[in-house]
């Protein structure tokens, strides 16, 4: 690997950022005018079957299951290599530009939500589902989903960038982050060794939140680094991903707002449950 001198002022080279150098730039900001669409539901949600949009759409289709009707939801998609973020529209429902936002309409002024985490924080207080009332089991599950938003840049942004989607392969950048990956796999396996679900037998938004990085990661969805990382060797976390994926909540939420793999599981917008057939 050739060593890399920094110059003495860093300027940006959209060239050299790689297949997904469109999404990124140095500035915030919108960088043309286009409104938002708005469906029938009080709760409209802008974004992409991506990990981090997956999370928002599980607990949205579980909170339906559930049988809690006020949950329905329409979802849009947002082109993050098209530049939809940048439109004013996103930009003023998520000024970071990054997917998911949620805007919900139910009350007299719109409420915008942005950031997955916060997103299901808000969706789950609202609806008193899956975030513990206890203090004890609340501070857990609020622990964890605070662990899956800290630990997955290293994930995605690190391993994933680097292994799967950097222009060149690195033996430096792609050890130190597939040991950080793998030290994380580690944790949630020694975790689950001794719990059914993240922070004991009750399901909750931690679950879902971890579900769409790790547990895609293990059973081969994200990546396709199961052979590299060893997956099969994470026992706990592989039974905890194929228990999750089988539920009806689960695997719709995964399906929302995606455009790429088997067709027939594409559901680009969603705006009513008859979208899934």
């Amino acid at each position: 690997m050739t060593e890399y001198v920094p110059p003495t002022v860093w300027t940006h080279d959209a060239e050299s950022g790689g297949k997904f150098a469109s999404i990124n730039r140095p500035i915030a900001g919108a960088t043309h005018d286009k409104e938002l669409p708005v469906g029938e539901h009080p709760l409209q949600l802008y974004s992409l079957g991506t990990p981090n949009g997956q999370k928002v759409t599980v607990l949205l289709e579980e909170l339906l299951e559930k049988g809690i009707s006020e949950a329905e939801y329409d979802a849009w998609i947002v082109n993050i290599l098209e530049g939809g973020q940048f439109s004013s529209g996103f930009v003023a429902a998520n000024p970071n530009s990054k997917i998911p936002a949620l805007v919900d309409r139910s009350g007299d002024t719109p409420v915008r939500v942005f950031e997955s985490g916060a997103i299901m924080v808000y969706l789950a207080e609202k609806f008193g589902a899956f975030l513990p009332t206890d203090s004890a089991a609340r501070a857990e599950t609020m622990s964890w989903l605070m662990w899956q938003m800290g630990a997955t840049p290293f994930l995605g942004g690190g391993f994933g960038h680097f292994y799967a989607y950097a222009p060149a392969k690195f033996e430096y950048p792609i050890n130190r982050y597939t040991m950080e990956v793998k030290r994380q796999l580690d944790l949630l396996d020694r975790n689950l060794a001794e719990r059914e679900f993240m922070i004991g037998n009750e399901y909750t938004l931690a679950d879902m939140a971890i579900l769409p990085w790790y547990g895609k990661l293990v059973t081969g969805e994200l990546y396709s680094a199961q052979e590299f990382l060893q997956v099969e060797s994470y026992t706990h976390v592989m039974r905890w991903a194929n228990a999750l994926e089988a539920r009806p909540g689960v695997d719709r939420g995964m399906r929302v707002n995606v455009r790429w793999g088997d067709e027939a599981r594409q559901v680009p917008e969603r705006h009513s449950a008859a979208d899934f057939k």
